[in-house]
């Protein structure tokens, strides 16, 4: 496994490559050529951010059938994806905030693609050189304001609905790992990648024949039944096999 994520110290932002809880540095290019220092950094006064900044989030739907059916819809002949706003997003250990109290708002569990190398009707034999890793990650959900809207966007783009890393692990096979979702420490989602409807290749040959991927753009793979919804001081965490867990707190 190669975890690598992305810190703060005073003024001073810089990713690193995470080995037994200790940070070795990396210079270069995240998204092409680095090294790795030798000697790890002092984790002391590390605040750990989102291990990349996306130009845009594009997210999946109902791509496990039974999420679909929990929602009472059909499963899409063609991947669904809508745009999330990139300031939605926000890193491990952040809270989430609930813009309309008296609203749903519901958690979703996600593994996350994180692109590598900008990329233009790609295959999917090809789509694996444009990924640079993997991470866990959630699509919260006004699911009052989904429900009274044709399209998803407003919904799932309010500040801090978009948690993801808090690292990237960029050597992983995506095809077969549990994905859970714990709330207050009790499970709420439990399912499998291998249970996607359009693999993790299949969903990024088939958004870049519609747009163009850049580096650290994120690609979340859709959510598996289960979904409920939260409240203020709930503790979520998402786990997904051969990731660092996601936790953050509800306010």
């Amino acid at each position: 496994m190669a975890a690598i994520g992305r810190f703060q110290k005073g003024e001073e932002i810089f990713h690193a490559k995470i080995v037994d809880g200790e940070l070795f540095r990396l210079h270069g290019d995240v998204f092409g050529t680095h090294s790795f220092d030798r000697q790890p950094t002092p984790r002391k006064g590390a605040r750990t951010l989102t291990p990349v900044m996306p130009s845009k989030v594009i997210a999946i739907g109902l791509n496990y059938a039974d999420h679909a059916r929990e929602l009472k819809l059909s499963p899409t002949k063609e991947p669904l994806f809508w745009f999330k706003a990139n300031t939605s997003v926000i890193p491990d250990g952040a809270k989430i905030e609930i813009p309309f109290p008296n609203h749903r708002t519901d958690f979703e569990a996600e593994l996350g693609i994180v692109i590598g190398r900008r990329i233009r009707n790609a295959t999917p034999a090809t789509a694996s050189r444009c990924i640079l890793g993997y991470t866990s990650a959630q699509d919260i959900s006004d699911r009052t304001i989904q429900n009274a809207e044709s399209q998803w966007a407003r919904a799932k783009s309010f500040d801090t609905f978009t948690p993801f890393g808090p690292y990237i692990e960029t050597k992983l096979d995506p095809d077969h790992l549990t994905i859970q979702l714990f709330q207050n420490g009790q499970l709420r989602q439990n399912s499998n990648t291998s249970q996607l409807l359009f693999n993790c290749h299949q969903l990024v040959s088939f958004v870049s024949t519609n747009m163009t991927l850049v580096p650290g753009d994120l690609i979340l793979t859709g959510t598996p039944s289960g979904v409920g919804p939260i409240q203020s001081g709930d503790k979520l965490e998402v786990r997904i096999q051969g990731l660092a867990p996601l936790m953050n707190v509800v306010k």
